[in-house]
C-alpha cells in the first residue's frame, strides 16, 4: 500500500498546472531573466581591493591580533590581498569616508573594535565580517591565557612562563582559524548571489508539494482524503508515503534548476558542489515543512494555500537579498532576529559561507538551523492533524 500510494501521489503532483509551473518552470524563467539581467554587469561588479582606513590610536598601536591581521591583509606584494588600507587620525578617517575615499574605517575602543559606514554593500560587510573575526580570535586568545594561568596557580606553580602561555594560546587559536577568502575573481559576484537566492527560493517553493501532499489526505481538502478517512488504513503511513512523493518531486524541480543553471547559463557554483547539493537537499526538506504547516494550520482552500506559500517565499527571498544583497547587510546589523528565523536566508548564508570561509562551522550551523526549522514546524502539524475531527465526512 506505501508504493502504491507513493506513485499515485507522483502522478496526482505531476498532473497539477500551476504546480508545475511555480515549482518548476518559474525558477527557470527567474534564472533566465537573472542571467540577462546581470550578466553584462558581472565584472563590474566583482570585488577589487577594498579601500579601508585604520584609526591609529594607543589601543590599535597595543593590540597585535589587529595590526597583524591587517597587516597581512593589506601586504601590497599579495596579489590577492585584501584590503588597501590606510591608518590615519579619527578625523582623517571622517574626512575620506566622506569624500568616498574608503568604504569604512575601524576604531578600537580598549579591545573593542568600532565599524563606521556611511552605506551599506558588499565591501562593507567583507569589512566587518573580518574585523567579527579578528576580534573572536582576540578573545579567544586571551580566555585560553587566562585559563592556562589559572591552571598553573591552582597547582602552586610561582613561576608562571606567560610567554610559553602566549604562544600555546596562539597555536590553539591558529588551530581554528576561520579566515575569509578573496575568491571574487572566480565565482562571487553580484550575480551568482542572485543564484544563492533563486535556490532558496526554489526550495522552499517546493512547499506546494507537501502542502498538496497533505491536503489529499484530509476529508475537508478532498474525495481520497474522505475515503482515507472512513476506511480503516493506517493513515500515518499514506500520509508518510504522500510526503516522499512531494519530496522527490520537490529535488527532481531543485535538480533540474542546477541542470539550466550550470550547463545552459554556465553559473559557476564552485568547487564544493556536494556541500551546494547537501544544503539544497535540506532547504527543500524545509520547504517541504513549511507546505505541511501551512496545509495543517490554515483552514482555507488550497489556492489559497499555495498564495499564502507563495507570500512567504518571496517575503523571506526579499528579506535575505533577492532584490538587493544590502537589505540582507541592513536586516543583520538591525534586527538579526529576523533573518535568523528566515529559511531562505539560512540557505543563502550556508553558501555565502562556502566562500567566505575556510572553514565549514557557519555552513554546518546553517544546516543544523533548517533541520530544527523544519522538524519544529513538523511537529506543530502533527499536534495539529491529530486533533482535527469531522462531523460527518
Amino acid at each position: 500500500m506505501f508504493i502504491h500510494n507513493f506513485k499515485y501521489s507522483l502522478k496526482t503532483l505531476f498532473r497539477n498546472k500551476m504546480l508545475i509551473f511555480w515549482t518548476f518552470a518559474f525558477p527557470i524563467i527567474m534564472a533566465t531573466l537573472f542571467n540577462l539581467a546581470f550578466s553584462n554587469i558581472s565584472n563590474s561588479e566583482k570585488f577589487d581591493v577594498i579601500d579601508i582606513a585604520i584609526v591609529q590610536n594607543e589601543d590599535f598601536e597595543n593590540n597585535e591580533a589587529y595590526k597583524t591581521v591587517f597587516k597581512e591583509l593589506s601586504d601590497e606584494s599579495n596579489e590577492d590581498r585584501m584590503f588597501n588600507t590606510k591608518y590615519v587620525s579619527e578625523e582623517e578617517a571622517d574626512k575620506l569616508l566622506k569624500d568616498d575615499k574608503i568604504v569604512g574605517y575601524m576604531k578600537l575602543e580598549g579591545d573593542t573594535p568600532k565599524v563606521t559606514f556611511v552605506q551599506n554593500g558588499i565591501n562593507q560587510t567583507i569589512f566587518k565580517y573580518v574585523v567579527e573575526e579578528i576580534s573572536q580570535k582576540s578573545n579567544m586568545i586571551t580566555n585560553i591565557v587566562g585559563q592556562e594561568a589559572a591552571k598553573e596557580a591552582m597547582i602552586g606553580n610561582q613561576n608562571v612562563d606567560m610567554n610559553a602561555i602566549i604562544q600555546k594560546a596562539y597555536q590553539i587559536a591558529q588551530e581554528q582559524n576561520v579566515e575569509l577568502k578573496n575568491v571574487s575573481n572566480k565565482n562571487l559576484d553580484y550575480m551568482m548571489i542572485e543564484f544563492y537566492t533563486l535556490i532558496a527560493m526554489t526550495c522552499l517553493y517546493g512547499g506546494a508539494f507537501g502542502m498538496i501532499a497533505v491536503d489529499q489526505n484530509l476529508a475537508n481538502m478532498s474525495n481520497k482524503g474522505k475515503r482515507i478517512s472512513a476506511s480503516p488504513m493506517k493513515k500515518g503511513k499514506l500520509l508518510v508515503s504522500s510526503l516522499l512523493a512531494g519530496y522527490c518531486a520537490q529535488l527532481l524541480g531543485v535538480a533540474l534548476l542546477f541542470v539550466y543553471t550550470i550547463f545552459a547559463l554556465k553559473v559557476n557554483y564552485g568547487d564544493n558542489i556536494g556541500l551546494i547539493i547537501l544544503l539544497a537537499m535540506v532547504g527543500s526538506f524545509a520547504g517541504l515543512s513549511v507546505g505541511v504547516a501551512i496545509a495543517s494550520l490554515v483552514k482555507a482552500s488550497e489556492n489559497a494555500k499555495t498564495g499564502i506559500l507563495i507570500a512567504f517565499t518571496m517575503l523571506w527571498c526579499f528579506l535575505c537579498g533577492m532584490m538587493g544583497v544590502t537589505l540582507k547587510y541592513v536586516i543583520d546589523k538591525n534586527v538579526p532576529i529576523v533573518n535568523l528565523i528566515n529559511p531562505a536566508n539560512m540557505i543563502t548564508d550556508g553558501y555565502y559561507s562556502l566562500y567566505y570561509y575556510d572553514t565549514l562551522n557557519r555552513y554546518f550551523f546553517n544546516i543544523g538551523s533548517l533541520l530544527i526549522f523544519a522538524f519544529v514546524l513538523i511537529a506543530i502539524s502533527i499536534f495539529s492533524l491529530r486533533r482535527q475531527k469531522y462531523d460527518s465526512i
